[in-house]
């Protein structure tokens, strides 16, 4: 076993699981806090060493992002590239598309597993100084269940579907076949500790009108004036329709705080993205002063963060 990884479990039994337990112990109506990627703030993201610290620190969900292989297995990868955050070029220099990019739907499972990952912003955890791996989303599964046995609490998994249509276009259509490993691990209807999120309406509407699904759905709204028709009342109307909740981009509700309001009118949930110590938000002094709005000003049911420790604690605080 990787020596970080046997190190982020062993935190499970120090200053985390206090965190973790406190938390498990808390009303079911205070904010989710999801770990984005993973506790990317002091792991390279989307590794199991960094899924298994974040269930430490006290994440109420952890956010794989999946892409599929040539062979049709789902990894948990942010893009759709792999350069970004492995060794993919050093190993396999010569398979690169015309546009300069190593995709991951070009290489098997196997393949994938020879790479090293890394974490792509320089200031976090220094390249090399430990070995990580790309790992499954079976494999993050079966992580966060084998802890939620071990630790008695309850841990859900915030999945991401990454650019379904594209994957489609290359003949992997994620939709299926994501149904099929989340049922295989125990995640089918409402209740399940899971939600599904997505850029794509086409796909949720999919998942949910076409393929039956009943698992929790989230749909993304990015920033900008090409999103803003969304988070109109008719535009949560909509999302209503196939969709438990939306995921904005931040500046999205601190721009117009009342978005939050009405989406519970319609019943959805609102969990806004992405909050980092090193970025505050744009007249904030600190990370901390920015979820402390969002969570007692604004109202909002969750946030993703890559510091799952600074979200508990803000949370748990309670307002100032």
């Amino acid at each position: 076993m990787n020596t970080y990884f046997r190190l982020a479990v062993v935190f499970l039994g120090f200053a985390g699981v206090a965190a973790c337990w406190a938390s498990a112990g808390e009303g079911a109506d205070k904010p989710i806090i999801i770990a984005h990627r993973g506790a990317c703030g002091y792991l390279p993201e989307h590794t199991l060493e960094g899924y298994a610290m974040a269930y430490a620190l006290g994440a109420d969900y952890i956010e794989p992002d999946l892409v599929r292989t040539k062979d049709g297995r789902f990894i948990c990868l942010h893009d759709i590239q792999l350069q970004d955050t492995t060794n993919v070029e050093e190993l396999f220099p010569e398979r690169k598309r015309g546009d300069g990019k190593w995709y991951a739907a070009d290489f098997t499972l196997e393949e994938i597993k020879r790479l090293s990952v890394h974490e792509r912003l320089p200031f976090r955890f220094p390249e090399g100084a430990a070995s990580f791996r790309v790992p499954t989303f079976e494999e993050m599964i079966e992580l966060v269940q084998g802890l939620n046995k071990t630790t008695k609490r309850q841990v859900g998994i915030y999945p991401e579907l990454k650019a379904a249509a594209w994957h489609r276009s290359e003949g992997l259509p994620v939709e299926e076949t994501f149904l099929e490993v989340t049922k295989r691990y125990g995640y089918e209807g409402k209740d399940a500790l899971i939600f599904v999120q997505c850029f794509e309406q086409a796909t949720l509407k999919r998942l949910r009108n076409e393929l039956g699904s009943q698992l929790p759905q989230i749909m993304l709204v990015g920033g900008g004036e090409s999103n803003a028709s969304l988070v109109t009342p008719e535009g949560l109307e909509a999302i209503a329709g196939f969709a438990e909740g939306i995921g904005p981009d931040k500046t999205v509700i601190d721009e117009n705080p009342d978005i939050v309001t009405e989406a519970h009118k319609h019943g959805l949930k609102v969990h806004p993205y992405t909050f980092r110590a090193e970025f505050p938000g744009k007249g904030y002094e600190s990370v901390e002063a920015e979820l402390a709005r969002f969570f007692f000003e604004y109202g909002v049911d969750g946030v993703f963060t890559d510091f799952t420790d600074i979200g508990v604690g803000v949370r748990d605080r309670g307002a100032p």
